[in-house]
């Protein structure tokens, strides 16, 4: 029964916002303005799709404490780290989105919070990876520094990996059926699930963006549930397969990294040579688009459904990947 209330009123506070959606965007300043190189939408559209993530988190936090249903999701300490890393994330997203940060400066203030975070969370730790294919862990020692960097690699890579109206929502909620489909605290991830799908609906119309703050935010849920799963559940996921779930935001931050210092630019700076631009470019219809960047992203985990080893879904991927630039590229 209190699983049913508490998904009713997150059901109909989403709902109230989504139909009441233009009159309090316009209570918040925060935009997005076309500028005609990067940003080509027509219309300004509202930023506050990250603070209607962080405000349904606080929301879906507090109540399953309050109704005691703390069996469907993180213990104390974990929930205190998220909470406070999601929020940190979303405001340097955001400070990003109204003041344009140069690229380093991001970059430092990413590290200074994960850092800190990690800092007064000492307990979590990643002390060894188990790959699917080998008999042996892989140990670290230097955990600490190993969790810092792959934190700010995948808030980078969720981030570089929107640019699309779609994309990265539709990445956040293929990934949260993955926790679900696992066992993964499935009522939290499901009530996660409701305001991505309304946000969806008004990103596919141009009225929200995601925006900087929006996107780390999605990526310091995404990173701190697969480190939480590996540590606390026995059917976690193994090192090889996270990478191979996150295979085609990350392939693309790899390819652009190297493009990038190849032309001598900034590794962080953005430009319009990722894979949605490559394929938009190419079709000129932004459905289609996520359509096939959907399909890109998907068929990873779906082969790793199928129990192909690790190793060869990342040839096949890799392949089909760098296949679709080509042909894109090609046509174009």
């Amino acid at each position: 029964m209190n699983i049913l209330f508490l998904s009713t009123f997150i059901f109909f506070f989403n709902l109230i916002i989504f139909l009441k959606f233009e009159t309090i965007s316009k209570n918040f300043i925060f935009f997005d303005k076309p500028d005609g190189k990067l940003k080509k939408h027509k219309q300004p559209a509202s930023l506050i799709g990250g603070l209607i993530i962080l405000v349904n988190l606080f929301l879906i936090i507090f109540f399953l404490k309050i109704l005691k249903l703390n069996d469907f999701f993180f213990e104390d300490r974990f929930i205190y780290f998220i909470v406070i890393l999601s929020t940190f994330f979303y405001f340097i997203g955001l400070i990003d989105d109204l003041k344009n940060l140069s690229p380093n400066k991001k970059l430092l203030w990413i590290f200074l919070v994960i850092t800190f975070a990690l800092y007064f969370f000492s307990e979590i730790r990643l002390n060894h990876i188990k790959i699917s294919f080998l008999n042996s862990y892989i140990h670290f020692e230097y955990s600490f520094i190993f969790l810092i960097f792959s934190f700010a690699l995948l808030s980078n890579a969720i981030n570089m990996f929107d640019g699309i109206n779609l994309q990265v929502i539709s990445f956040t909620i293929f990934i949260f059926f993955i926790f679900i489909l696992k066992g993964f605290f499935v009522v939290f991830f499901s009530l996660l699930l409701i305001p991505l799908i309304f946000l969806g609906i008004l990103n596919y119309q141009n009225k929200v963006f995601l925006g900087d703050g929006g996107s780390y935010l999605l990526s310091s849920i995404i990173g701190s549930t697969f480190i939480y799963q590996y540590n606390n559940f026995q059917n976690f996921f193994y090192g090889d397969e996270i990478f191979i779930i996150l295979f085609i935001p990350a392939i693309d931050m790899l390819r652009l990294f190297v493009l990038r210092i190849i032309n001598k630019k900034n590794p962080f700076k953005g430009d319009l040579n990722h894979l949605h631009h490559i394929v938009n470019r190419y079709f000129k219809n932004s459905t289609i688009t996520v359509m096939v960047n959907i399909f890109l992203f998907i068929l990873p985990s779906i082969l790793l459904l199928n129990n192909l080893a690790t190793y060869n879904i990342l040839i096949i991927s890799t392949f089909v990947y760098f296949f679709t630039i080509m042909l894109a590229r090609f046509k174009n």
